[in-house]
């Protein structure tokens, strides 16, 4: 059992006791605790020859489970390669300050939608400006609420295209090392910001903190437009397919992998992080065991909640404007991906033993399917007995 889930398995209990949990953060540990368990169904594997056959149990595919994120990974990795513009492509970070943590908290959904317009109307306002670029871009964001420690810290990676097409269909390259000024693009994108937060307040579309009142969060938000804000755009831009590999770890790595994990017990969790005060310098961050789990639940996403966003040529509906840049670019057109079979992911892994039979090197296939509660059954009708490895032996050879 993986790190991650055998903390949840042993100690999600006692987090539960001591914190109010989100039902969606509850459904969340569930589906980490029992995935590929019996528990979540399953199916058995064979060889088609006849020679292998194991269970396999199903994953729980929750877009915040450890297990999960490999296959969905690559698999993302594929599509949008498939689109991606080969031309070089800047990477901006937009984070909201910790002042305003409460306040998101208390309205995630409609934070986030400000934050993803905020920062889209920005760029995109500037960039199409001739005395920047005077074009438009394509762009993929994704959020990000945690830091390397667990603690909340919500903020926007972006990558945006180096260049962009104009009114005239032309395509036209930025500089390199240069997208747009920082500061500048800080102070629109916290007007913007700002201005939506203040709006839906005055409506009263938003709940507030318990402890502020109307006045009082109003002053609060005027105090934030007085100060500098962490924006940031990397100088070295990332090409083609580089792209994708740097943002995919952002898009669906989740919080926290099991190889940063140290040791852990009903006490306490060590794990690796880097502290991005002290140069990222690798340091061993400690938490009591309730609170890991509390931190690792606070980031997962409320449901149909799109952490993932595409923008201007990278848009879906804009597939023939990406198509022309393409070709101006001397691509081929986007063409569609078939979804990754398991078999694949295996072999790219390095994990051919889970794909293929030991015996004859034929790949796996997938035999009869069965609900929770029901393999006893199943292995009955098959004539069929469990031993090491989940694997299945005949009855007779067990005995």
């Amino acid at each position: 059992m993986a790190a991650i889930q055998d903390i949840f398995t042993k100690y999600y209990n006692q987090c539960e006791k001591e914190y109010a949990l989100a039902n969606h953060a509850r459904k969340a540990a569930w589906n980490i605790i029992n995935c590929r368990t019996e528990a979540m169904g399953g199916h058995i594997q064979k060889c088609p020859d006849g020679h292998f056959y194991r269970v396999w149990y199903n994953s729980c595919k929750h877009r915040s489970c450890p297990q999960c994120t490999g296959m969905q990974k690559e698999e993302w990795k594929r599509k949008q390669t498939a689109k991606v513009l080969d031309t070089h492509h800047h990477h901006a970070v937009f984070t909201i300050p910790h002042e305003l943590n409460e306040l998101w908290l208390l309205n995630p959904k409609k934070i986030t939608g400000i934050l993803f317009k905020s920062v889209k109307e920005a760029l995109f306002n500037m960039l199409s400006n001739k005395k920047f670029l005077g074009a438009t871009p394509g762009m993929i964001a994704t959020l990000q609420t945690w830091g390397e420690n667990l603690a909340f810290h919500p903020h926007l990676h972006c990558l945006i295209t180096g260049g962009g097409v104009t009114k005239a269909e032309n395509w036209k390259e930025s500089k390199e090392n240069y997208l747009l000024p920082v500061q500048e693009l800080m102070k629109v994108f916290r007007g913007k910001f700002l201005d939506e937060i203040h709006n839906t307040v005055y409506n009263g579309e938003m709940e507030i903190p318990s402890n502020k009142n109307y006045y009082e969060t109003h002053e609060m938000l005027r105090k934030e437009r007085k100060k500098d804000w962490n924006v940031n755009i990397d100088r070295e831009a990332v090409y083609g397919n580089g792209v994708i590999k740097y943002l995919g770890d952002y898009i669906k790595g989740g919080p926290i992998s099991n190889r940063r994990i140290i040791f852990y017990n009903e006490k306490e969790v060590k794990f690796y992080y880097k502290d991005n005060k002290d140069g990222r310098k690798r340091k061993i961050m400690t938490l009591r065991t309730e609170e890991f789990i509390r931190r690792f639940l606070l980031h997962v996403p409320r449901p149909h909640l799109k952490v993932v966003r595409h923008y201007g040529l990278y848009a879906s509906c804009k597939k023939e404007e990406l198509n022309r840049c393409r070709k101006l670019l001397g691509q081929d057109e986007v063409k569609d991906i078939e979804n990754l079979k398991w078999q694949d992911y295996c072999e790219s892994e390095g994990k051919n033993d889970k794909s293929i039979c030991p015996e004859c090197g034929k790949k796996l296939i997938k035999g009869q399917e069965f609900k929770s509660g029901s393999l006893a059954l199943l292995l009955i009708i098959l004539g069929k007995k469990l031993s090491d490895g989940l694997i299945l032996k005949d009855r007779e050879l067990i005995a």
